[in-house]
């Protein structure tokens, strides 16, 4: 007896529903692709995002989001998300998830 059956058992007049709910995003998506890339400053990994020509209220919304997500430092200027670590796969899936098209620059 898997999971589910022990829930349908607690909770026979529950419904299960098929399709998740996709929350609506209230940042402005772009056409061009999102530049995520990786340098080492001071010989530490940081994780740069740059490109993005909406309003800096929805990139500060994105950096904020970005970082508690990672539960990681970061910084927003000069147009730019600067995240502390090498997050690049992560960071990516999460702005493709949102909508995003995203572009790997490094290696």
């Amino acid at each position: 007896m898997d999971l589910k059956d022990q829930l349908k058992n607690l909770f026979p007049e529950h419904e299960e529903s098929a399709e998740p709910i996709k929350e609506k995003s209230d940042i402005w998506l772009q056409d061009e692709p999102i530049i995520c890339k990786y340098e080492k400053r001071k010989g530490k990994p940081i994780t740069i995002l740059e490109g993005y020509n909406g309003a800096n209220q929805d990139f500060k919304k994105l950096a904020k989001e970005i970082k508690k997500m990672l539960s990681v430092g970061g910084s927003f200027k000069d147009e730019k998300i600067i995240i502390q670590g090498d997050y690049r796969t992560q960071i990516m899936q999460l702005l493709k998830d949102k909508g995003f098209k995203v572009k790997r620059v490094g290696g």
